[in-house]
């Protein structure tokens, strides 16, 4: 009886869990197309800080084609049946796609810094080209940490034809590839969005302190602190072009008259600068809270593994791999959801396909 029913329950669960994550690869890559779509697809979007975007969802969208369907039929046949060579060819594609999406992140963490703290040098050097050199050099590092392993991988894995996983008998690479991949990608994410918030903040505080001043400096005071705070907070933190951002703020300055109602002016002003501080905290909150909890844990487990502290289960093993996988569908949807540009561009291929 219970020899007969254990095989059902075993089954039952193996479907459930091989069917949300089908539903989680399709997602994936369904959003990260949607997002290569509309970038390609809209003029607006054309912006060097949005082709970093744009790279990041084409390479979350790899993820989702080549690394997450094969380890769904790995966890579903709880066996390799693919042999050896695909399974060299996967983990590095997996290290490698994963690694680069990570250090995609730092990268346009570094774009937004430069923008918002050099705001007028580097708009001349915010280019095309500087955006495809930071996509090459994080590709390049991305291959430099994934590809060592091919030159030992199949000497400790002759006799476990079944078995396709990273062995971890090299202590000194697991602590490079560790913090290559992502201890110190996190730090300096850390370090910079912390710094883009402060800049912010240090402005608002300065223009807290600068009502004796006269009307005409208060007023370009506070517009150059919304400026920040809106390139920071309402366009995704500096998605947008600059030009347009500081024709918005100052037509926001002038909707209450200076001449007609100082006082009033300014508390408007002081009040939009706040609300954008308060939901540039909650972007920040999310961006970098979904980043920590999808890779984190992953990469404490890689760690002491490597160490040889640990020796985690299979099924701990794949559900942290895939609490990273999530990573490559949570992030178009950070990056995206904050910048009205995104929004209109999501609408108007959401119309296209039901006119065709």
């Amino acid at each position: 009886m219970i020899g007969s029913v254990l095989p059902v329950t075993m089954v039952t669960e193996r479907l459930a869990v091989v069917t949300v994550l089908v539903l989680l690869t399709l997602l994936t890559a369904i959003v990260n197309a949607a997002v290569i779509t509309a970038i390609c697809t809209t003029k607006k979007l054309h912006l060097p800080a949005n082709y970093l975007i744009c790279s990041l969802a084409v390479t979350d969208f790899l993820v989702a084609i080549l690394v997450m369907p094969l380890s769904i039929l790995y966890i579903a046949m709880e066996t390799w049946c693919l042999g050896r060579v695909v399974c060299e060819v996967w983990l590095s594609v997996d290290m490698t796609c994963c690694t680069c999406s990570i250090l995609h992140l730092c990268v346009i963490a570094l774009d937004r810094y430069w923008a918002i703290t050099k705001a007028i040098e580097y708009a001349r050097k915010r280019t095309a080209r500087r955006a495809a050199a930071m996509v090459t050099s994080v590709w390049l590092i991305s291959i430099f940490i994934s590809m060592p392993p091919l030159f030992w991988r199949h000497r400790g894995d002759r006799g476990r034809a079944s078995v396709c996983i990273i062995e971890h008998d090299q202590v000194g690479y697991s602590i490079y590839s560790t913090f290559g991949a992502f201890y110190i990608p996190m730090t300096l994410i850390l370090v910079l969005y912390s710094r883009i918030y402060s800049a912010a903040k240090t402005l608002y505080q300065k223009r807290g302190s600068s009502r004796h001043l006269s009307r005409s400096t208060d007023s370009q005071n506070s517009i150059n602190h919304c400026r920040v705070t809106h390139a920071f907070c309402l366009s995704d933190l500096s998605t947008s072009d600059p030009t347009m951002e500081l024709d918005h703020l100052n037509a926001a300055a002038h909707v209450v008259s200076p001449e007609k109602d100082g006082d009033a002016g300014t508390d408007e002003r002081d009040q939009i600068c706040s609300s954008r501080e308060r939901k540039a905290a909650r972007i920040l909150g999310l961006i970098l809270g979904a980043f920590i909890a999808c890779w984190l844990p992953f990469f404490i487990k890689e760690l002491l593994t490597g160490l040889k502290l640990l020796q985690p289960s299979p099924r701990v093993s794949d559900l942290l791999t895939w609490l990273g996988y999530v990573n490559s569908l949570i992030n178009p949807l950070l990056y995206t959801s904050f910048n009205e540009d995104f929004k209109q561009a999501f609408r108007r291929l959401l119309k296209r396909k039901e006119h065709t």
